[in-house]
């Protein structure tokens, strides 16, 4: 008996979810259980750790808090009539979601689209707020490492290897402005930039033999005008909100950094900015959820090599303290937020004080993504 062109559809997407799950594990595996421990041995590390005092403790845990605020600053200012606390609830469940599920961001997409819908904003409202918030995100991402290169040049710090990452990152984001502003400049460009996306989503949809998109150009146009007015209202929270958010997630590694021994003159502030910036962009490749594993692993490798020279220890025990600073960073910014995210979804399905009507079912058109 012949499969359906959907039963043919899901089994790949089956398939797809498993492989990419296969090879998360794998990397998460081999960098934990083979490369991490070549750099530092865990009960070495184990031991810089347990030399935290209860307030160093105390101290991340507000600056954890404080980042995660900005988050939901970001989103208020994106979104008008969305409370604080929804903003913290949406947040901090699709950030669980897409840190624990290979793949998850598309899951969680759907998950705060469900939150938003069942709060009565509107498909437009809620695409208004997903790429705004991506967009101005990817801008701070692409211009972190290029303003940290040059904070390093003028410190006289400066490396010729930070250097074609961050050119990279200076092309990609010219790139990425550019194609904004002409899409706010000009309806046809939107138009083309949408029927351009349309006719590669429908090839995609081909495949799986579903008709094409045929809207997405007039999306795009409507998307512009929304977009136009949002952000000559709003762009002055929008851009420091984002860059607040931001500054707060370095603050928490730069107090690990301190709190485990890192000194000042081993390893500077306008270094570890440097190496916290190339670290994030490998956020925007998938190879496991949240970047578990290689974000550690390009922190303690990005630190070691920019302090292993103005070190007052031991080298080991240097390593030892880059593995648990970054151990401690990535406990507070990623590993609570797991536990987290389950509770505020519970707070999602049991308060029915926040629900309204639902709106008329819309297409929510979106660019941009789950924040960071």
């Amino acid at each position: 008996m012949n499969s359906t062109p959907k039963a043919v559809h899901d089994r790949r997407k089956r398939v797809v979810f498993f492989v990419r799950g296969i090879v998360s594990l794998v990397i998460v595996v081999a960098i934990f259980a083979l490369i991490v421990p070549k750099i530092a041995s865990y009960s070495t590390v184990g031991r810089t750790l347990s030399a935290l005092t209860p307030l160093q403790i105390l101290a991340v845990t507000g600056a954890m808090v404080f980042n995660l605020v900005t988050y939901w600053w970001q989103m208020q200012a994106a979104m008008p009539g969305l409370t604080l606390l929804q903003a913290a609830v949406n947040n901090q469940t699709g950030t669980t979601i897409s840190n624990l599920v290979p793949g998850g961001g598309v899951i969680a997409l759907g998950v705060v689209v469900e939150m938003f819908r069942s709060w009565g904003f509107t498909g437009s409202e809620i695409g208004l707020e997903l790429s705004i918030t991506g967009i101005w995100n990817s801008f701070m991402k692409l211009a972190l490492p290029i303003v940290a290169v040059a904070l390093l040049a003028i410190s006289g710090k400066g490396a010729t290897y930070l250097l074609i990452p961050a050119i990279v990152g200076l092309l990609a984001l010219a790139g990425t402005v550019l194609a904004f502003a002409l899409m706010l400049w000009k309806k046809r460009f939107a138009r083309a930039v949408g029927g351009g996306l349309g006719a590669a989503w429908s090839w995609l949809r081909s495949l799986v033999h579903k008709p094409p998109v045929t809207t997405w150009g007039e999306g795009a146009v409507r998307f512009r005008k929304d977009t136009i007015k949002l952000v000559e209202k709003r762009w002055i929270p929008l851009t420091l909100t984002t860059i607040v958010s931001h500054l707060a997630l370095f603050f928490v590694l730069l107090l690990s950094l301190r709190y485990i021994g890192i000194h000042e003159h081993e390893v500077s502030w306008a270094q570890a900015l440097a190496v916290f910036a190339f670290a994030r962009l490998l956020t925007a490749l998938p190879f496991t959820p949240g970047g578990v594993g290689v974000v550690e692993l390009a922190l303690i490798g990005g630190l070691y090599a920019v302090g292993r020279s103005h070190a007052d220890v031991a080298l080991p025990l240097f390593k030892a303290q880059l593995t648990g600073a970054t151990f401690l960073f990535r406990a507070f910014t990623y590993g609570i937020q797991i536990p987290l995210g389950g509770f505020t979804y519970l707070i999602w399905r049991r308060n029915k004080r926040w629900r309204k009507e639902r709106p008329a079912e819309e297409a929510v058109a979106s660019v941009g993504g789950i924040p960071p």
